[in-house]
């Protein structure tokens, strides 16, 4: 989806993550979405974050993600994180999101549509095309169904069916354009909240890790766990998933928990200060 398209490290600590953000950081001459943004000495920041700055910083703490009827692992996890961070010195403040309720139906027709125009050109005979998919001799019609049948799979074939549908005749209006009206006003919530905090802090999913394939076969409840996360998506701001404990911490068959950290834009050094300071205690 390529207006929610972006890239981060997935590493086993906050520092990994900072020494490989630094790399990638910048303008890439040959990635026409880049920014030169980091090309500065500001980019050293990212690698050598300051305990008294950490400590100024005010944390937004948004009331539409601490809901009533919250896994009790996550709100405990949660709490957990806050009191660490409150022990580095950090100030918290109570904020309001209030578009945050509309992000997952906005998410899932954005994405979607972007996701039915991008495939298109993917039709099995110029591009992707799948050998022995389409019997020989089949007219063009049955290699068509055929390449994009092997090509796709059950998720990507959903997607590209809502997308259509939501960018048809007489339904653009009605949802997309409608959805990317919402999502300005998500970006706004967020610019809003950035006057009084320096970052926001969240649940990362309603609930603990869940296992792998577990869900699989429940499209809805995966879309729901991405609740959470999916505002920020939608905004345009950097974001760090954390765990609250480290595995070593756990009990037995307990899953991990994660916080989330949202920044303003251009501001993952304040994250990443936070997050390798958080490891540190």
């Amino acid at each position: 989806a390529s207006s929610l398209d972006q890239v981060g490290p997935l590493a086993k600590t906050v520092e990994d993550a900072a020494i490989i953000f630094r790399a990638i950081a910048g303008r890439d001459p040959l990635d026409a979405t880049g920014d030169a943004y980091y090309d500065t000495d500001r980019a050293d920041e990212l690698l050598d974050p300051k305990l008294e700055k950490i400590k100024s910083f005010a944390v937004g703490l948004p009331e539409e993600y601490f809901l009533p009827g919250a896994d009790p692992a996550v709100t405990r996890g949660i709490e957990h994180a806050i009191g660490k961070l409150r022990s580095l010195g950090l100030k918290f403040k109570k904020i309001s999101l209030p578009h945050t309720k509309y992000a997952l139906s906005v998410y899932y027709i954005i994405v979607p549509a972007e996701v039915s125009s991008n495939l298109a050109r993917f039709d099995g005979i110029r591009y992707s095309r799948i050998p022995g998919a389409a019997a020989e001799g089949a007219n063009l019609s049955e290699r068509y169904f055929k390449q994009k049948g092997a090509g796709f799979g059950a998720e990507s074939k959903r997607r590209i069916i809502l997308g259509t549908f939501v960018l048809s005749s007489g339904y653009y209006d009605a949802y997309y354009d409608k959805a990317q009206r919402v999502r300005t006003l998500i970006k706004r919530d967020f610019d809003e909240a950035f006057r009084s905090v320096d970052v926001i802090l969240t649940p990362v999913a309603p609930m603990p890790a869940f296992k792998v394939g577990e869900r699989a076969d429940d499209p809805l409840a995966m879309y729901l766990a991405d609740v959470l996360s999916i505002p920020v998506k939608l905004g345009g701001f950097p974001a760090i998933s954390i765990p609250t404990q480290p595995a070593a911490a756990l009990a037995p068959g307990e899953l991990p928990v994660g916080f989330q950290l949202i920044g303003r834009k251009w501001r993952e050094a304040d994250l990443l200060g936070i997050g390798r300071f958080y490891e540190k205690i």
